[in-house]
């Protein structure tokens, strides 16, 4: 009985590192595909707009900050 829970242990072990193992090679290759084809991918973010302007944003905040101050989501 003991040596079934060892045998056990032993190939759950086994199992668990031959998993993480393909799992390191995958993300090594995935890595070095994209990075040698990153010219192909397009970055979403440089065609972002502008941020706001930040006389805007520091109002949003002091509105927010006050109506929490004054007592919650009331309107």
């Amino acid at each position: 009985m003991l040596a079934d829970g060892i045998r056990l242990m032993a190939v759950g072990m086994v199992t668990v590192f031959g998993f993480l193992t393909v799992l390191v090679a995958v993300m090594a290759a995935q890595a070095a595909f994209f990075s040698a084809f990153s010219g192909r991918f397009a970055d979403e973010a440089t065609g972002a707009a502008p941020p706001a302007d930040d006389d805007e944003v520091a109002l949003a905040i002091a509105i927010a900050h006050a109506r929490r101050l004054e007592g919650g989501a009331s309107s």
